[in-house]
């Protein structure tokens, strides 16, 4: 069980580092380019929901992991 709470946490990582990465990447192609701003506004958009999504998905998954545990 310990192995995969490790890729958990990797995959968590990843997917925070990936996020704040691709938010970076937007804001700055969103100073350089104005006739593209609302395309880069939706993208920042999408990968922030995209983010709020990934992180329930892993705390439902402990809740989950915590209420079995309690069970056995």
């Amino acid at each position: 069980m310990s192995y995969i709470d490790e890729i958990s946490k990797l995959v968590v990582v990843l997917i925070r580092a990936g996020a704040a990465c691709r938010i970076v990447f937007c804001l700055i192609r969103l100073m350089t380019s104005e006739e593209e701003a609302m395309q880069y506004k939706k993208r920042i958009r999408n990968t922030i929901v995209f983010y709020v999504i990934a992180e329930l998905a892993f705390v439902m998954k402990d809740v989950f992991i915590y209420y079995t545990a309690f069970q056995t």
